[in-house]
């Protein structure tokens, strides 16, 4: 009995920095484990070792079962692993801790061992990504299947400007203020009114997510928050130890599933269709640290989200019909605003480590001369339950994990851009879609009749004249 006892506090232990010594406990080292730099580390894994939440329950059966084929689709998948590094995994971690269960004399010698294979089997494991959809085209974003096209590029009888130009003569954004040129867009007026909310008319649940997070739910989501480069914020780790601002409500709602509580089971007679959440929420990218598009509001640094967060039983017949009805809402949001767009089955390489599969769908903005994305949703099955222990029952009573399901409804930036660029008129002024007409109490934006306040500082082309000035100075 102590024996087991003492392997399963071992990890616990020697992160903390302790030793045993003469049947005591002894302070090794006053730093924690985790406390020194390195490149190799999991906060999630991290998170579990210390005693906080369980380890992830990986499906490591494919990669058991048919290494071949788990090699070829790992090296479809853009990461940092490549099949060379998969025969390292599980084979030497399982084989080992078999070992060490036989040989329960040898157990004290063999704990710090078994802890280190441990921790290079997650480090790597963690890593690996979901499996691929066998529809997903293969290779980079230039290989994205359009499988729908709705509505016409609008014509213009001048030359259409972009969505900046448009916004700040309309006084809908003023961006050369006291952002230092960076794409952080403040405004006010009709543009800003209040947007319509069509989610929570569709079953969901509205839900409020907080903008700090810890780095394991990150990781648990499948996302990499000590990556360089990477598009989340981090606190100063000199005051908060792990603290990250969230790039999208997605993490927070997964982590506001109940992992302790199992949920009743899935699908149940009286609520037909699955678990359902939306969520608004202001999001943080470093987007800028690419050096594309440093100004306006494509790329910008915080913006507000509108997501939608689904939970459904085991087995991809749920999750993908959860898929299609997400798409569908998208799809109905922007063609009732007018927006003319494609929706795109992303490859293999545009799916990052946790989505079995991706839609992406982009609106067609004229001040740009492109297509640019205004929503994503993907299906990550049971890649996140498995990481952050989301379970359901059966109707056998069975645990199994569940699958997860995300999906932008409004990227409010993005669909500015669309809006304004599509709808602009040769007069300055920019025409409102039908649908949102009683939310701002017009049928079009025009430049403002009251008297503008002007920025008299920096980073503007032509620094204007001060009161009392000669106009030739």
């Amino acid at each position: 009995m102590a024996a087991s006892i003492m392997r399963r506090l071992w990890p616990l232990v020697a992160a903390r920095g302790l030793r045993l010594r003469g049947g005591c406990v002894c302070n090794q080292s006053p730093r924690r484990s985790f406390a020194t730099e390195r490149r190799d580390r999991n906060l999630l894994y991290e998170h579990a070792r210390e005693g906080y939440s369980a380890l992830p329950q990986l499906d490591m059966e494919p990669l058991c079962a048919y290494p071949e084929e788990a090699a070829r689709a790992l090296e479809l998948r853009k990461g940092e692993l490549r099949s060379e590094d998969l025969p390292a995994i599980d084979p030497q971690y399982q084989s080992l801790r078999a070992r060490g269960r036989e040989i329960r004399k040898q157990l004290m010698l063999l704990y710090p061992k078994e802890a280190q294979l441990e921790e290079q089997f997650y480090l790597r494991a963690l890593r690996l990504p979901n499996q691929t959809h066998p529809d997903v085209p293969v290779g980079d974003e230039s290989q994205a299947r359009v499988l729908h096209v709705v509505g016409d590029k609008p014509a213009f009888s001048f030359q259409p400007r972009g969505h900046l130009e448009i916004a700040e003569k309309l006084d809908i954004i003023r961006q050369n203020v006291l952002s230092s040129g960076l794409s952080l867009g403040s405004g006010g007026g009709p543009g800003c009114a209040p947007h319509p909310s069509r989610p929570p008319s569709q079953g969901f649940t509205p839900m409020t997510v907080p903008d700090l997070l810890r780095g394991a739910v990150f990781e648990g989501c499948g996302m990499t928050p000590n990556a360089k480069p990477s598009q989340i914020y981090n606190i100063d780790p000199s005051r908060f130890e792990d603290l990250n601002l969230a790039g999208t409500a997605e993490v927070g709602l997964a982590d506001l599933v109940p992992t302790s509580d199992i949920p009743s089971p899935l699908p149940d007679p009286t609520y037909p269709a699955p678990p359902r959440m939306v969520c608004s929420s202001t999001c943080y990218r470093a987007e800028t640290d690419t050096g594309k598009e440093p100004w306006g509001l494509y790329r910008v640094h915080h913006f507000t989200k509108v997501e939608m967060f689904g939970v459904t039983g085991p087995g991809l017949e749920q999750s993908s019909q959860l898929l299609e009805e997400f798409l569908s809402l998208q799809m109905e949001i922007l063609t009732e605003l007018g927006l003319h767009f494609r929706v795109l089955d992303m490859p293999t390489q545009e799916l990052g480590l946790p989505a079995y599969r991706k839609f992406d769908i982009e609106a067609w903005m004229p001040g740009r001369g492109r297509f640019g994305e205004v929503t994503s949703a993907s299906n990550c099955t049971d890649f996140q339950s498995r990481r952050l222990h989301v379970m359901v029952q059966t109707e056998a009573g069975e645990l199994q994990f569940a699958h997860t399901v995300n999906a932008t409804a409004c990227a409010v930036p993005r669909l500015l851009i669309a809006l304004l660029e599509s709808n602009q008129q040769k007069d300055g002024s920019v025409l409102v879609p039908p649908v949102l007409q009683p939310y701002l109490s017009t049928d079009r934006i025009t430049t403002p009749t009251h008297v503008p306040l002007q920025y008299i500082g920096p980073n503007q082309p032509q620094k204007p004249r001060l009161p009392g000035q000669p106009a030739s100075s």
